[in-house]
């Protein structure tokens, strides 16, 4: 795959997940905004922002403080940069009896407001508490 060319890769659990946390605090996102497991492979591409994760398996999550129940596949992948990750795939946030995929994750220009939004490519937004997305949230 061309997007990955270039790419900075960790392979294995361990190395994977700080490759992960590490580009999640470089780009001020939340540090639990990727609650992963069993990790294979974690990649960055610094040139183009490009990034994947590779799990064994699928990942459901419930993010008790806003209540909201996320699904992350086997493969992520999207663009990150400062306070963003654009084009993401791999990632769906059940909304009542659907799962629709979140396409973009923003943070507030303005840390001080504490604010993170979900976008999803029906045109939905979602704005939620920073803080429901720390690490062991």
């Amino acid at each position: 795959m061309a997007e990955k060319e270039g790419g900075v890769v960790k392979e294995g659990h361990e190395e994977g997940m700080r490759q992960a946390l590490s580009l999640l605090e470089e780009f001020g996102l939340p540090m639990g905004l990727l609650p992963l497991a069993d990790v294979v492979e974690v990649g960055f591409v610094s040139a183009t922002g490009y990034m994947w994760i590779v799990q064994k398996s699928k990942v459901e999550h419930n993010f008790k403080m806003v209540s909201k129940l996320v699904s992350y596949d086997k493969l992520i992948h999207g663009y990150v940069e400062k306070g963003r990750i654009r084009k993401l795939k791999g990632v769906k946030a059940k909304e009542l009896l659907l799962w629709p995929p979140v396409h973009e994750i923003t943070m507030n220009e303005d840390p001080a407001t504490g604010k993170i939004h979900f976008k999803s490519l029906a045109g939905v937004t979602k704005t939620f508490p920073v803080e429901a997305f720390a690490l062991g949230q």
